[in-house]
Protein backbone atom coordinates (compact mmCIF):
# COMPACT_ATOMS: atom_id res chain seq x y z
CA UNK A 1 0.00 0.00 0.00
CA UNK A 2 1.12 3.48 -0.92
CA UNK A 3 1.37 5.49 2.47
CA UNK A 4 2.43 8.92 0.57
CA UNK A 5 0.65 11.79 2.19
CA UNK A 6 -1.09 12.50 -1.70
CA UNK A 7 -2.34 8.67 -1.86
CA UNK A 8 -3.90 8.85 1.57
CA UNK A 9 -5.47 12.11 0.76
CA UNK A 10 -7.24 10.44 -2.04
CA UNK A 11 -8.47 7.09 -0.05
CA UNK A 12 -9.79 9.74 2.80
CA UNK A 13 -11.91 11.55 0.01
CA UNK A 14 -12.60 8.58 -1.40
CA UNK A 15 -13.89 7.21 1.54
CA UNK A 16 -16.04 10.19 2.26
CA UNK A 17 -18.30 9.30 -0.64
CA UNK A 18 -21.40 8.09 0.35
CA UNK A 19 -23.36 7.04 -2.42
CA UNK A 20 -22.76 5.96 -5.72
CA UNK A 21 -24.03 9.12 -7.32
CA UNK A 22 -21.30 10.82 -5.35
CA UNK A 23 -18.51 8.04 -6.49
CA UNK A 24 -19.52 8.70 -10.08
CA UNK A 25 -19.27 12.19 -9.72
CA UNK A 26 -16.04 11.99 -8.67
CA UNK A 27 -14.43 9.30 -10.69
CA UNK A 28 -15.46 11.44 -13.67
CA UNK A 29 -13.97 14.21 -12.79
CA UNK A 30 -10.89 12.38 -11.83
CA UNK A 31 -10.48 9.61 -14.28
CA UNK A 32 -10.51 9.25 -18.09
CA UNK A 33 -13.48 7.20 -19.75
CA UNK A 34 -11.05 4.54 -20.08
CA UNK A 35 -9.52 4.63 -17.14
CA UNK A 36 -12.81 4.28 -15.51
CA UNK A 37 -13.85 1.55 -18.22
CA UNK A 38 -10.56 -0.69 -17.21
CA UNK A 39 -11.38 -0.54 -13.30
CA UNK A 40 -14.79 -1.60 -13.77
CA UNK A 41 -13.76 -4.49 -16.10
CA UNK A 42 -11.33 -5.51 -13.45
CA UNK A 43 -13.85 -5.67 -11.03
CA UNK A 44 -16.00 -7.77 -13.06
CA UNK A 45 -13.20 -9.67 -13.62
CA UNK A 46 -12.70 -9.90 -9.92
CA UNK A 47 -15.93 -11.34 -10.02
CA UNK A 48 -16.13 -14.20 -11.99
CA UNK A 49 -12.75 -15.18 -11.17
CA UNK A 50 -14.06 -15.23 -7.82
CA UNK A 51 -16.98 -17.72 -8.76
CA UNK A 52 -14.27 -20.09 -10.00
CA UNK A 53 -15.06 -19.10 -13.52
CA UNK A 54 -12.06 -20.55 -15.95
CA UNK A 55 -9.73 -17.63 -16.67
CA UNK A 56 -10.39 -18.13 -20.36
CA UNK A 57 -13.94 -18.21 -20.14
CA UNK A 58 -13.79 -14.77 -18.07
CA UNK A 59 -11.65 -13.19 -20.71
CA UNK A 60 -14.06 -14.80 -23.58
CA UNK A 61 -17.14 -12.90 -21.58
CA UNK A 62 -15.17 -9.97 -20.50
CA UNK A 63 -13.13 -9.18 -23.58
CA UNK A 64 -10.15 -8.77 -21.30
CA UNK A 65 -6.91 -10.41 -22.29
CA UNK A 66 -5.71 -13.12 -20.80
CA UNK A 67 -2.92 -11.47 -19.06
CA UNK A 68 -5.75 -8.83 -17.24
CA UNK A 69 -7.46 -12.03 -16.29
CA UNK A 70 -4.11 -13.43 -14.95
CA UNK A 71 -3.13 -10.16 -12.86
CA UNK A 72 -6.52 -9.60 -11.62
CA UNK A 73 -6.29 -12.82 -10.43
CA UNK A 74 -3.14 -12.80 -8.85
CA UNK A 75 -3.80 -9.83 -6.96
CA UNK A 76 -7.40 -11.02 -6.20
CA UNK A 77 -5.46 -13.90 -4.32
CA UNK A 78 -2.53 -12.68 -2.87
CA UNK A 79 -2.92 -8.92 -2.85
CA UNK A 80 -4.12 -6.30 0.29
CA UNK A 81 -7.42 -8.25 0.09
CA UNK A 82 -9.29 -5.20 -1.63
CA UNK A 83 -10.90 -7.11 -4.13
CA UNK A 84 -12.11 -9.52 -1.85
CA UNK A 85 -13.09 -7.11 0.70
CA UNK A 86 -14.95 -5.21 -2.07
CA UNK A 87 -16.58 -8.50 -3.10
CA UNK A 88 -18.09 -9.28 -0.02
CA UNK A 89 -19.20 -5.77 0.50
CA UNK A 90 -21.03 -5.71 -2.75
CA UNK A 91 -23.06 -8.77 -2.92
Amino acid sequence: MDDNAQAQELYAAIASLKTPQECAAFFTDLCTRSELAAMAERLHVAKLVNNDMPYREVAKQTGSSTATVTRVAHWLNHGEGGYKLVLEKTQ
